[in-house]
């Protein structure tokens, strides 16, 4: 890419926002709706493991989703969360993604899952369908149903990989390999269902050169979007009794990090998010965290200072 070229592409932004291109695809700005489909996970159920992922919470990461009922009323929780956003004076738009956040969201029975899903797609309001999820919660039929609703409204799939080394993976209890990872991005793309990854910033053991490990593998991969998530340390969760033993990053060094992220990651990538919220009644650490609005800030300052746009040092065949 040539020098300044990003400005026409990206807009304001020396990256691939998710704000950009959302404009870009619907033509206005649009909210995400977080959903509970009332699922659990093979992580903490035994059929993999308990206890889940040692960051996850009691929600399942889904600590900001509307909680599930018994009557599985997704169109409740959707036009609840519609109203909670519309209350907010700054709230502009009429198109929402409803996103199935809470633990992993394709382990179910097909015929469950096609419940919940059409309940949300047939809603007015949304415009696409976002499933948080495990790669190793996948058959051939959900694969199936995923394709046929993607022909409906668009649809993406979020996988947690957090990691591409597998040290890391099996310190942090994710229970699955990459090669797992690996097919069910294939079988997705294969469908033409649009792929997002969670990577996390600073887990246990990891130095940044590892995290650019995990960044170069997937700018190999055939992914459409990404999650660049602090890792928050939170109340009653396996990492909460590990403190003392690892490094917790400084906002400077957080900073830093990002903007080599970006800089090595591919431009034909999404970046969905760059920090995260922790919940605030739950968040032990970093304390600096909470106030999102100015690691933002920070960032894009930093990005402006340094000259830095996406893909600026992508790795390609070997170098840069």
């Amino acid at each position: 890419m040539k020098k300044n070229e990003h400005i026409k592409r990206w807009g304001e932004k020396p990256y691939y926002s998710l704000d950009y291109y959302l404009k870009k695809t619907f033509g206005e700005k649009i909210y995400k709706v977080a959903l509970d489909g009332g699922m659990s996970c093979p992580n903490r159920d035994g059929t993999v493991s308990t206890g889940g992922c040692i960051f996850c919470s009691n929600g399942g990461s889904g600590d900001f989703a509307i909680k599930h009922d018994k009557d599985n009323d997704i169109t409740r929780q959707i036009e609840t969360g519609i109203n909670s956003l519309k209350a907010n004076e700054k709230f502009v738009g009429e198109k929402f993604i409803a996103y199935f956040q809470s633990f992993s969201n394709t382990y179910a029975p097909v015929s469950y899952l096609e419940d919940i899903f059409l309940q949300a797609i047939d809603h007015p309001l949304i415009s696409a369908l976002s499933i948080g999820t495990r790669p190793d919660c996948f058959s051939s039929e959900i694969y199936d149903l995923i394709e046929r609703l993607n022909h409906i409204k668009p649809v993406w799939v979020e996988l947690g990989l957090q990691t591409k080394h597998e040290k890391t993976a099996e310190f942090i209890n994710r229970g699955y390999t990459l090669e797992v990872f690996e097919k069910a991005v294939h079988e997705l793309r294969k469908r033409n269902i649009t792929v997002i990854v969670h990577v996390i910033i600073g887990l246990p053991g990891e130095n940044a050169d590892n995290l650019y490990e995990t960044i170069d593998y997937l700018n190999q991969m055939d992914i459409q979007g990404i999650k660049l998530q602090l890792l928050h340390i939170l109340k009653d969760t396996a990492l909460a009794d590990l403190m003392g033993s690892f490094h917790i990053l400084t906002p400077d060094e957080y900073i830093d990090i990002l903007c080599e992220c970006i800089a090595k990651l591919s431009p034909d990538i999404v970046i969905h998010r760059l920090t995260g919220d922790g919940p605030k009644d739950l968040l032990i650490a970093p304390e600096w965290s909470k106030n999102k609005r100015q690691v933002l800030n920070t960032l894009s300052h930093e990005l402006k200072v340094r000259g830095i746009y996406q893909g600026q040092k992508l790795k390609r065949n070997g170098g840069f």
